[in-house]
């Protein structure tokens, strides 16, 4: 298999070969204008909804294009592939579809929604290794041994052919785009959309998003060394190694690779849960995370961004919304220190009853503190309206006489 992806190139007609492949079996999502984000960031923003798929993620396309093209013996001999989780909903909801027996590796800290979605369509999910790296090794392995096609997350020319499917949809919805901003993990999305979108319109930029946790074709492209490492919120595309044959093809067609941190991450994926009340995963917001990082570079550009994926953790969701809440000071820690007596804590729930905030949480430290013995230590969670609003919260305390440390998320950001 690497071999065979080494020495091929993906062209235009694979990617309309690809396209006529899926159709019919994927969703063919909405592209549409954002009238609020393309205000608050000064460019139109089109975001293409790939995570209204039927499994929630691109990653369909390129998963039923390769299946598509095993032999009859092939296909009864079964199929396997590594993935954070998008890759193998995709392989697993297609293969069952097909009646191809699939085994799906994912690494062991993948988010527990992909994993049982990824099991829902008939799949044998094996979870091995700490990184997507570490689940390759053991997929090639266990593929040898046991005699399957191995289908490879990215760095196959009919994978690539078929993500690059997307681009082709968002340039007949808004032929008129001038930037293409696309999440990059291992580099068979922006490979494959850069093939498409070149040869449709060759003045068109094409923009690749990596974590900055995980700058690994930033570090090819540019010449740079930048550690790849750390937990980060885009797992689907937390890729250490990248594709040889993507980055052939990023390497030639795309005009730029940017990083986003955590926390644009984490506020694009807020934004688009609060204004388009979609929900998408991290590497899903990617695009959008480097929009709204450094707003001038696409001021009065017209950009669009694949929303690729949204399996996301409900657990992690809701942390983002709460930090995020915090950062923007509508959720805040106060530490209050109150004499020991009765009434105290009634007096200062006045002032903020008074003041407009609502109290979320509420407990005493007495113990584990510094104050006198007749002192204790409150410490409230409060919702405020917006950052302005809690610092006349804090102004009205203060008049009271009560020293306040506050804690928001404003560090944080």
């Amino acid at each position: 298999m690497a071999d065979r992806t080494q020495a091929a190139d993906v062209t235009f007609e694979d990617v309309k070969r690809a396209a006529k492949v899926i159709e019919g079996a994927v969703v063919r999502t909405p592209c549409d204008l954002s009238f609020t984000l393309s205000h608050d960031l000064g460019a139109d923003i089109c975001l293409k909804f790939e995570n209204l798929q039927f499994t929630s993620a691109y990653k369909e396309r390129g998963a039923l294009v390769r299946l598509s093209a095993l032999s009859d013996a092939e296909r009864k001999r079964g199929v396997i592939a590594m993935s954070a989780g998008n890759h193998a909903q995709g392989v697993s909801y297609h293969a069952g579809r097909l009646g191809i027996p699939a085994t799906i590796v994912m690494p062991e800290g993948t988010p527990a929604v992909k994993a049982e979605n990824t099991k829902r369509w008939g799949a044998h999910v094996i979870l091995e290794g700490k990184t997507l790296e570490d689940s390759a090794r053991f997929a090639r392995g266990y593929c040898e041994q046991h005699g399957l096609v191995f289908v490879h997350p990215f760095d196959d020319p009919l994978v690539i052919a078929g993500q690059g499917t997307v681009a082709i949809e968002m340039l007949e919805a808004m032929a008129d785009l001038d930037v293409l901003v696309v999440p990059v993990g291992g580099g068979g999305l922006v490979a494959g959309m850069a093939v498409a979108a070149k040869a449709i319109k060759p003045g068109i930029e094409v923009i690749g998003v990596e974590a900055a946790l995980y700058p690994s074709i930033y570090n090819k492209i540019k010449g740079t060394n930048l550690p790849t490492r750390g937990d980060t919120l885009a797992e689907g595309i937390a890729v250490a190694n990248p594709g040889v044959l993507t980055t052939e093809i990023i390497s030639r067609l795309v005009d730029d690779i940017v990083l986003v941190s955590e926390t644009d991450l984490e506020r694009a994926t807020f934004a688009l849960l609060m204004i388009e009340k979609t929900v998408v995963e991290g590497a899903g917001a990617a695009g959008l995370a480097a929009v709204m990082a450094d707003r001038q570079r696409w001021k009065g550009r017209k950009l669009g961004l694949p929303l690729t994926g949204g399996n996301i953790d409900p657990r992690l969701l809701a942390s983002v919304l709460t930090r995020e809440l915090a950062r923007e000071g509508r959720l805040s820690r106060l530490t209050i220190d109150i004499p020991d007596r009765p009434g105290e804590l009634s007096r200062v729930s006045a002032v903020l009853g008074q003041a407009g905030a609502n109290i979320v949480e509420v407990y005493h430290q007495r113990v584990f503190t510094d104050l006198p013995a007749r002192g204790t230590e409150l410490n409230l969670v409060i919702e405020t309206r917006d950052r302005s609003h809690l610092e006349g919260v804090l102004a009205q305390l203060e008049a009271k006489g009560y020293r306040v440390i506050v804690k928001t998320g404003q560090a944080a950001g």
